[in-house]
C-alpha cells in the first residue's frame, strides 16, 4: 500500500506543480479570457448577431456560445502544456524528467492534466460570461442538455490539445517554432472548426473538406451537449473525439522518445 501511494507521489507532485504554475499568472488564467470572450460576444454575438438569421431559429448569441466555450478550452490547454515544456526547457529543467521516478507515460498525463484544468476553468468563464449575455439579451439563460457529454468532450478535447501541445514543444527548436504552428496551424483550424458558423451554410465541397478538420468534432459536440444541435452525428463526434486522443497520445509518446529535452 505503501509502495502504491510512493508510486503516485511524484505524478500527483508534477501534477500540483502545474496548477500552481498557472494560478500564478492569474491575469492570463482569468482575466485575459473574461475579457476575449466578453469582446466576441459583445461584437460577433450581439453586434452582428442581430443580423444573422440562423436555421434553427435560435439566436446566433445563444449557437457562438458553445463555440467560444470550447475554443477557450483547447487554446488554454495547448499553451499552457506547450509553455511548460518550453520553459522548462529554458531553464534545463526538461533534462532532469530522464532521471526522475516517473515513466514518459507518467509525465504525459501530469503535464496533459494540468493544462485541461487550466482549459477547463477558462471554459467555466467563458460559459457564465454568456449566460450574462443571454440573461441581458434574451432574458433568459442557457440549460445543458446533456452535462455528461459537455464533460465528456471538455476533458477529451482539452487532454488532446494538451498533448498535441507537449508534442509541438518537444519538436520546436526556438519560440518561433512553437508560435508559427499556433498561428499557422491551430488558430486556423480553431476559426474553421465551426465556432462562429454552421458548416451547413458552406458549399458541398467546403462541407467534406470541413470534415477533416479535428476541432470540428470537439466544437459540435459541446454545442449538442449545451443546445441539442449539432452539424454532425453527435455519436460520431464522441467516437472521432476518442480517436483524436488516442492520436495525441501516441504522438506525444513519440515525441517524448525522439524530441529534444536539450536546454535553449
Amino acid at each position: 500500500m505503501i509502495q502504491q501511494e510512493l508510486r503516485w507521489t511524484p505524478f500527483l507532485l508534477l501534477f500540483w506543480r502545474e496548477i500552481r504554475r498557472f494560478m500564478k499568472v492569474v491575469v492570463q488564467t482569468v482575466l485575459a479570457p473574461l475579457i476575449s470572450s466578453s469582446l466576441y460576444l459583445l461584437i460577433f454575438g450581439i453586434s452582428l448577431g442581430k443580423s444573422i438569421d440562423l436555421s434553427s431559429g435560435m439566436s446566433y448569441l445563444a449557437f457562438l456560445i458553445p463555440g467560444l466555450v470550447m475554443m477557450g478550452c483547447l487554446n488554454n490547454a495547448f499553451s499552457n502544456a506547450s509553455s511548460s515544456v518550453v520553459g522548462s526547457k529554458f531553464a534545463g529543467e526538461l533534462e532532469d524528467y530522464k532521471i526522475s521516478p516517473l515513466s514518459h507515460s507518467q509525465i504525459i498525463w501530469a503535464l496533459s492534466l494540468g493544462g485541461v484544468a487550466r482549459g477547463l476553468m477558462v471554459a467555466t468563464i467563458t460559459f457564465f460570461v454568456g449566460q450574462i449575455f443571454c440573461y441581458i439579451q434574451l432574458g433568459e439563460m442557457l440549460s445543458v442538455k446533456s452535462p455528461l457529454l459537455l464533460v465528456f468532450f471538455l476533458l477529451v478535447g482539452g487532454i488532446g490539445f494538451a498533448m498535441m501541445g507537449l508534442s509541438v514543444a518537444l519538436w520546436s527548436k526556438t519560440f518561433d517554432h512553437l508560435s508559427a504552428f499556433g498561428s499557422f496551424i491551430l488558430l486556423p483550424l480553431i476559426y474553421l472548426g465551426g465556432v462562429f458558423y454552421s458548416i451547413d451554410t458552406l458549399p458541398v465541397f467546403w462541407q467534406k473538406v470541413s470534415m477533416f478538420n479535428p476541432i470540428l468534432y470537439f466544437i459540435n459536440g459541446v454545442r449538442y451537449s449545451i443546445l441539442g444541435v449539432s452539424d454532425v452525428n453527435v455519436w460520431f463526434a464522441a467516437l472521432m473525439s476518442l480517436v483524436l486522443l488516442f492520436v495525441f497520445y501516441i504522438l506525444s509518446i513519440y515525441s517524448f522518445n525522439r524530441g529534444s529535452f536539450q536546454r535553449w
